[in-house]
């Protein structure tokens, strides 16, 4: 699950170093896509302010100029 989580945050760190500011539906969808492109079928991910992040390590996006996060876990097996 963490390995998942680092490659995903890996790749939007790079994406985002270079993309304008994306909403965070849209960005949340990339996602999406990206996590089940991987083969993985369950998982939450959360569009959520960031005074309730209460784990870095399970945040895989930032939106709306940074004052949100999208948060990912993992379900199950």
């Amino acid at each position: 699950m963490i390995r998942i989580a680092i490659a995903v945050l890996a790749s939007l760190l790079a994406a985002n170093a270079s993309a304008a500011v994306k909403p965070c539906e849209e960005l949340k969808a990339e996602i999406e896509a990206k996590i089940q492109a991987r083969g993985v079928t369950s998982y939450t991910l959360e569009i959520v302010p960031n005074s309730e992040v209460h784990d870095q390590n399970m945040v895989v996006g930032s939106c709306e100029n940074g004052t949100k996060k999208i948060i990912y876990q993992r379900n199950g097996n």
